[in-house]
C-alpha cells in the first residue's frame, strides 16, 4: 500500500497495475478494506517467476506510454527517484536506477575470489521505465533464469540500457530485518 500511495502521490494520473499471486487477491480485497485504501489500481494474477508476473501485468498496458515496472517490496522509492526514472526514459527509451555500492566486492569463482573496483559496481533498484513497446516486445520471448529483472530481459532483446540515479533508502524489504530498517527509515510501515 505504501509503495503504491508513492507513486500516487507521485502522479495521481498513473494508471497502477498491481500483479499478485491469484492466491492473495481475496487477502488483498480483506486489507484495502480494513486500512481503508482507495487509491484505484487493477489486480492482475502473477505467475511462477517475476519474470511470468511482469509479462502478465504487461498484457493490461494499452499503447506505448512509459511503464514503470517496480517491486512492491520498495516501499522507500523517493519521488526524485521515480521523476528520474520517467524523464531519462522519455530521453533515451529505458531508465533504471542504481546506487553506487559502499562495500567492497568480490567475485567468486569457485573456491578462489577476487576483488572488483567499487567504481566499476552499480546496484540495480526499481523502478525500471521503459517505453511500452520496447519492454513489451522484449517479453515476447521465454523465460530465461538469467533474466533477474527487466533490464536483463530488455538487453536480451539488444536494448542498451541507460542507468540513472536511485535513492540509497529505496531498499528491497525480503527479510525481517529488512523491515526493520525500513521501519527505521520511514517510520512505522503498515
Amino acid at each position: 500500500m505504501r509503495t503504491i500511495e508513492q507513486f500516487h502521490t507521485f502522479d495521481s494520473t498513473l494508471e497502477i497495475i498491481l500483479v499478485l499471486p491469484e492466491g492473495h487477491h481475496a487477502l488483498w480485497e480483506k486489507l484495502c478494506t480494513e486500512y481503508s485504501f482507495t487509491i484505484t489500481h487493477q489486480v492482475v494474477a502473477g505467475g511462477e517467476e517475476r519474470f511470468h508476473s511482469v509479462k502478465a501485468g504487461l498484457g493490461c498496458v494499452s499503447g506505448d506510454s512509459l511503464v514503470a515496472i517496480h517491486d512492491g517490496v520498495r516501499p522507500l522509492v523517493s519521488h526524485d527517484t521515480i521523476w528520474r526514472c520517467f524523464a531519462d526514459a522519455e530521453e533515451f527509451g529505458n531508465a533504471v536506477p542504481f546506487i553506487e555500492p559502499a562495500d567492497s566486492v568480490r567475485i567468486l569463482a569457485g573456491d578462489e575470489s577476487r576483488p572488483v573496483p567499487r567504481s566499476e559496481v552499480r546496484l540495480i533498484q526499481t523502478p525500471q521505465v521503459f517505453r511500452g513497446s520496447m519492454i513489451k516486445n522484449a517479453y515476447r520471448r521465454g523465460f530465461d533464469p538469467s533474466f533477474t529483472d527487466d533490464a536483463t530481459v530488455a538487453e536480451a532483446d539488444g536494448v542498451k540500457i541507460h542507468l540513472t540515479y536511485g535513492n540509497r533508502e529505496n531498499i528491497k524489504i525480503t527479510t525481517p530485518e529488512d523491515l526493520a530498517v525500513a521501519g527505521t527509515l520511514a517510520g512505522t510501515l503498515r
